[in-house]
């Protein structure tokens, strides 16, 4: 189950995420539906386009059924499955 002291060890494929704040200006404020991600990268869906966003230097705020989470990107800089093994020990 997904919850907000998990969410780092769980896919965040589908989700609904907000860029709250980056080190690149024209990202801020794309909303939509994670459809991908990679190593470096998140990608959003956002209306029909599909925008690339670099998960280094952002701030994502995620939607889990009543809470809002809001995640660094530096936190979440792996291979997906990697990350859901790992450890995270101040999150």
């Amino acid at each position: 189950m997904r919850i907000p002291n998990n969410i780092l060890r769980h896919e965040l494929i589908g989700m609904e995420c907000e860029v709250v704040a980056s080190k690149n200006k024209s990202q801020i404020g794309t909303k939509g539906k994670i459809v991908d991600e990679t190593m470096k990268t998140l990608i959003i869906e956002s209306g029909k386009k599909e925008k690339r966003i670099q998960k280094d230097g952002c701030v994502f705020r995620l939607k889990l059924d009543s809470h809002m989470v809001d995640i660094e990107g530096k936190y979440i800089v792996s291979r997906p499955e990697d990350r859901i093994k790992k450890k995270f020990s101040k999150w």
